[in-house]
C-alpha cells in the first residue's frame, strides 16, 4: 500500500497529538445552511421547461426556471450542462429519470451554500419515496484497473453511450458544487437499479465538494475507478450502501457524514463504506492497481438504539484486496467496524490493507468479522482508537443525532472517557 504522499505522512506523525483532541470541534460546521434532513417536506416549485433526451451542443440551466427530466436524459458530443446556482431540477418518476453525461462530455453545477442545486422527485411533499427516479450519471476518461482499461455503465443503457474509462488521469470530468440528490435509486424499471450519484473514472481535476443524496433506493455514492480527492459529502437514509468504491480507485475523501437506519437495508446487505479492489468480471490490471481509498473525519452512524441494533452489519465491507485508510473519525451503531471477505488470507493481509487510526468506535459485534476461522489478533488491526466498553445506543451518545435541521453526532462525554486499544 503506497502510504507515502506528504498528506498521509502528515497525519500520521502527529496522530499521537490529535489523539488527545476531541472530535467535536468546529467538525460540522460544513454540513450547515445549504443540507436538508427533511426534504419531503420541502416544497419545490413546479417543473416549467422540459429537457430534451439528448442534449448535444452546449446548454445552460437558469435558476429562474424550474427544470424537469424524464426517462434516460444523455449529454453528449462533448457537450456542457452548465447549471446555474439555486435551480431545482424535478426528476420523472412515472418514467424514470436519469442524467448521464457520457465520456467527453461534462456537467458543471455550481450551486453556493445559499443557493444550493437540487435534483428530486417529481412528486408532492410528504408523497415522495426512495427510488422515485433514477439517479446521475457521470462517465469519465480516467483510469480504471479493468484488463481493458474501460467499462460499461451497469444499468443497460444505450451502448453508444456508456463507455467509461481511458487515459486522461487528469481531466476535468465533472464540477460539483453544493448540489442535493433526493429520492433517486430507482429499481424498477432496470435489472441493476440507478445509485443517487455514481462516478465513473473521473478525474484529478474534477470537483465534487459539498453533495448530499438523500433517500437513496440503491447506494447514494458509486465511485469506480478515476483519481479525484472529494470532500463534504453526505448521505442520508440509503437502501444500499452509502459510499460504493470500487475498479481502482485512488483518492481521499475528507469530512464524510454516512446516517443510516437499522431498518432502511438492501436484501443483499448494506454498508456504510462498501471498498472494493478490483471488478470480479472484468479482471484488474496488477495487484498495485486495487482500489486505494483514505477516508479522514468521517462520521459514519446507524441510527441504532439496544432495541434494533440486531439488524445491523458491520460500517464497512472491505472485499477483493481493496486498501482502506481511517483517520479521525467516528463509527457507531454497527456490529462491527469492517468486514472482510477471503482476499484476506493473514492477519498481515488485514494489516496491511486496513488501517484505521485517531477514531472512535462503538459496535455490538467483535470489532472485526472474517470468513477466514481461527486468526488470532485480529483485534489488533484496531489499535491506537478509543471504543465504548459497552455498546451505546444512538440517543445516549450523541448530543442532537437526529435533528431535523441539522443532526449533531457530538459525544456527550469527552473523548478521553472512553476505553483506548494499543
Amino acid at each position: 500500500m503506497k502510504r507515502c504522499s506528504l498528506l498521509t505522512a502528515f497525519i500520521l506523525l502527529f496522530t499521537s497529538i490529535a489523539f488527545a483532541q476531541d472530535f467535536n470541534e468546529n467538525n460540522d460546521r460544513w454540513i450547515k445552511g445549504w443540507t436538508d434532513f427533511v426534504p419531503n417536506k420541502t416544497d419545490y416549485p413546479k417543473a416549467e421547461e422540459k429537457l430534451p433526451n439528448i442534449i448535444s451542443e452546449h446548454t445552460y440551466l437558469r435558476n429562474d426556471v424550474t427544470y424537469s427530466i424524464s426517462g434516460d436524459v444523455y449529454v453528449t458530443n462533448g457537450a456542457s450542462l452548465t447549471i446555474q446556482e439555486g435551480t431545482v431540477v424535478r426528476c420523472d418518476y412515472e418514467n424514470p429519470a436519469n442524467l448521464i453525461i457520457t465520456r467527453g462530455s461534462k456537467l458543471i453545477a455550481a450551486g453556493s451554500k445559499a443557493y444550493p442545486i437540487v435534483f428530486t422527485s417529481s412528486k408532492a411533499p410528504k408523497s415522495r419515496n426512495s427510488g422515485d427516479w433514477g439517479g446521475i450519471i457521470i462517465a469519465g476518461s480516467g483510469k480504471v484497473n479493468t484488463v481493458s482499461g474501460n467499462g460499461i455503465i451497469e444499468g443497460n443503457y444505450n451502448p453508444q453511450y456508456s463507455v467509461y474509462g481511458g487515459n486522461q488521469i487528469d481531466e476535468e470530468t465533472t464540477i460539483l458544487r453544493y448540489v442535493r440528490i433526493e429520492f433517486s435509486g430507482n429499481s424498477t424499471k432496470r435489472a441493476v437499479g440507478s445509485n443517487g450519484l455514481s462516478l465513473y473514472g473521473i478525474g484529478t481535476s474534477s470537483i465534487v465538494e459539498d453533495i448530499m443524496v438523500s433517500y437513496s433506493g440503491q447506494n447514494s455514492y458509486a465511485i469506480k475507478g478515476g483519481k479525484n480527492n472529494m470532500r463534504n459529502l453526505v448521505s442520508l437514509k440509503a437502501q444500499g450502501d452509502d459510499y460504493q468504491i470500487s475498479e481502482g480507485f485512488k483518492g481521499i475523501l475528507n469530512n464524510v457524514l454516512a446516517i443510516r437506519h437499522p431498518f432502511i437495508n438492501s436484501s443483499k446487505g448494506s454498508y456504510a463504506i462498501d471498498v472494493n479492489g478490483f471488478n470480479k468480471e472484468l479482471g484488474y490490471i496488477k495487484p498495485s492497481a486495487v482500489t486505494d481509498v483514505t477516508i479522514t473525519n468521517a462520521t459514519l452512524v446507524n441510527l441504532s438504539d439496544k432495541t434494533n441494533y440486531q439488524h445491523t452489519t458491520a460500517a464497512i465491507s472491505a472485499s477483493n484486496s481493496a486498501m482502506t485508510y481511517i483517520h479521525n473519525s467516528k463509527i457507531s451503531g454497527f456490529s462491527d467496524v469492517v468486514k472482510f471477505d477471503n482476499s484476506y488470507t493473514s492477519l498481515a493481509v488485514m494489516q496491511k490493507a486496513f488501517m484505521m487510526d485517531n477514531s472512535f468506535f462503538n459496535i455490538h459485534g467483535k470489532g472485526i468479522s472474517s470468513s477466514l476461522k481461527g486468526i488470532d489478533g485480529t483485534l489488533d488491526i484496531l489499535k491506537y482508537n478509543r471504543f465504548t466498553e459497552n455498546f451505546v445506543g444512538v440517543n445516549d451518545l450523541f448530543n442532537d443525532p437526529k435533528s431535523a435541521i441539522a443532526p449533531k453526532f457530538h459525544l456527550k462525554q469527552s473523548l478521553n472517557n472512553y476505553m483506548v486499544m494499543q
